[in-house]
């Protein structure tokens, strides 16, 4: 016999082995397409989850992109010039007149007076009291 056909042997040998029947190369691609099955049905099931997690992510942006919408539309309204100044009038409050206006010079006079401090008045030794305390004792 060749070299060859003594590397041959074993092979066929191998691939030609039977458990009940059945050569064990069949059983081992059986079960490496059970596995192909199986992973391919987890990866399906993972993309469902991912592609209902985009969805609702898309759908959360959406909803907060017409709250945006919504509260810049408010603070339009809110600081619309003349509301402003309607709210100001009704508070009392307007312009100021040119002839209030003061140069930097006149700021010192228009410095508010400070208020007086309030006076302490420190309070008195504690030396009567200590006599009545003295009398109860005897």
């Amino acid at each position: 016999m060749s070299v060859a056909a003594l590397a041959i042997r074993p092979l066929q040998r191998l691939f030609s082995w039977k458990v009940r029947g059945i050569r064990w190369v069949e059983i081992i691609g059986v079960v490496l397409v059970g596995v192909m099955i199986l992973s391919v049905y987890v990866a399906k099931a993972g993309a469902a989850r991912e592609s209902a997690r985009i969805s609702d992510l898309e759908r959360q942006i959406s909803e907060n992109g017409e709250r945006v919408r919504l509260l810049r539309a408010e603070v339009a309204r809110l600081e619309q010039p003349g509301r402003l100044e309607a709210l100001s009038r009704s508070a009392g409050l307007g312009p100021v007149e040119m002839k209030r206006q003061e140069t930097e010079a006149n700021l010192p006079n228009l410095a508010p007076i400070p208020e007086p401090r309030p006076v302490v008045i420190a309070p008195t030794p504690a030396a009567p009291a200590a006599a009545p305390a003295a009398e109860a004792a005897q």
